[in-house]
């Protein structure tokens, strides 16, 4: 594997004296390029121009590797679409972002069988890119993650695999960037007291009880300090993926909604898991669901169960899905962070419906996965989780219906204009 950060001299970096005849100290050079860059950085809008110049290299760069792809070149030449008008706007990088085509180029050469090897081109593209740290420039990185782990978990639980250190390596950019930012520390979170009437309830303490409410701990850790890794072991494989989804998870708000889309898609085949346990819950009806009435009681809420049934029936034929991986181990290293980014694809309210789908049914497939498992934190998040939609579907029709409702009585009250009396002319 040939991937190494690039450490390019800025243009910003070479002083005037530097094309002199004489040359200066080394000391005099080094104190002159710091005071140099130090102006540069100070200034907003030669920031802003080598963060454009960066990404307009990077993209230049990504379209010259997709127009020698194989699989994306017919794509390529067929379309009407450019990377120059990408390259050429005020934001490039978020320019790329938000185009689906760009991402469909990208994800059709990333999908090629032989993709993922050491010396594949995109994923040296996605390593550099990540490395160039620009914010903007690593959420167009991090959008790709989706697939990325998708092919590489996939690939590497088969049994013809072939190289994917080109995968590895950029999940290894990801891992050490945590790493680095996390200092060493665990992810620690606080919990609360269950035994008091409130979560929000704190008991004063008295000052002869010191032992009072020591018996339960208030801080639980959410995730152990992290390790450096130099390679993707088999026994630190899920932990380094499960960690790249966090830095996904962090920047999940900014992600667009394919991206989105295909992480739903990859979860539920991950799960591999097509029974009647995906729709245990929705077969039951509880108070908001079977029917919720309004002023005059005329107006019926639907189940969720049928809904839900249809898009299974939907998925289970192979329609509105694509092969995105195969059954793999969930660990929770693994799980844990996938099921929180269920959990906003699911319950965000600016996701599109297709993405909220796709999230329900990711997430009951996980369910019937962790109910065959037995896995006890799995089955409890799930659950939840699935009560979670099917009430915010529930509440989302009854104000549909509300409004249905509110617009037909008042198109009733609205006093109708007389009609003039027709005139019928007779000829003698």
């Amino acid at each position: 594997m040939d991937f190494r950060p690039n450490h390019s001299t800025n243009s910003h970096s070479s002083s005037p004296s530097s094309s002199s005849s004489t040359p200066n100290p080394p000391t005099t050079t080094a104190t002159t390029t710091t005071t140099i860059a130090s102006a540069a950085d100070a200034d907003p809008m030669h920031s802003w121009w080598e963060s454009v110049s960066k990404a307009r290299s990077r993209i230049h760069a990504l379209s010259s590797i997709l127009y020698h792809s194989s699989n994306s070149n017919s794509i390529f030449n067929s379309s009407s679409f450019s990377f120059s008008s990408l390259a050429d706007s005020d934001r490039p990088a978020l320019s790329l972002l938000s185009s689906h085509t760009a991402y469909s180029l990208l994800s059709s050469a990333l999908s090629e069988p032989l993709s993922g090897s050491g010396s594949d081109p995109l994923c040296q593209w996605l390593y550099d890119t990540y490395l160039s740290s620009d914010p903007h420039l690593r959420l167009v990185v991090l959008s790709f993650l989706p697939l990325v782990s998708a092919l590489y978990l996939s690939r590497v639980h088969s049994s013809d695999s072939p190289s994917l250190a080109g995968f590895e390596a950029v999940l290894l950019a990801l891992y050490a960037a945590e790493t680095k930012a996390r200092n060493g520390k665990p992810l620690l979170i606080s919990i609360p007291d269950l035994s008091q009437p409130s979560l929000y309830h704190t008991p004063r303490r008295l000052a002869g009880n010191n032992n009072n409410n020591n018996s339960r701990p208030s801080v639980g850790v959410l995730s152990p300090p992290l390790e450096p890794q130099v390679a993707v072991k088999s026994t630190k494989r899920a932990c380094i993926v499960g960690i790249a989804l966090d830095c996904y998870y962090k920047q999940i708000s900014q992600m667009p909604s394919w991206s989105k889309l295909q992480f739903c898609r990859s979860v539920a085949a991950w799960a591999g898991q097509d029974c009647s346990c995906q729709r245990e819950f929705d077969k039951y009806e509880d108070e908001f669901e079977n029917c919720t009435s309004f002023s005059d009681g005329e107006i019926a809420i639907e189940g969720v169960a049928q809904e839900m049934d249809k898009k299974l029936m939907i998925e289970r034929n192979g329609e509105n899905s694509e092969p995105n991986g195969t059954r793999i181990p969930l660990p929770w290293e693994l799980l844990q962070p996938a099921l929180r980014i269920l959990g906003h694809c699911l319950l965000a309210p600016l996701n599109s419906q297709d993405v909220k789908d796709a999230a329900a049914l990711a997430v009951r497939s996980l369910y019937a996965r962790a109910s065959h498992d037995l896995v006890p934190q799995a089955i409890l998040a799930t659950r939840s989780l699935i009560q979670l939609d099917k009430r915010a579907r529930t509440a989302a029709k009854v104000e549909a219906a509300a409004a249905v409702n509110a617009n037909a009585s008042s198109n009733a009250n609205t006093p109708s204009k007389a009609k003039k009396p027709e005139i019928l002319l007779v000829s003698k």
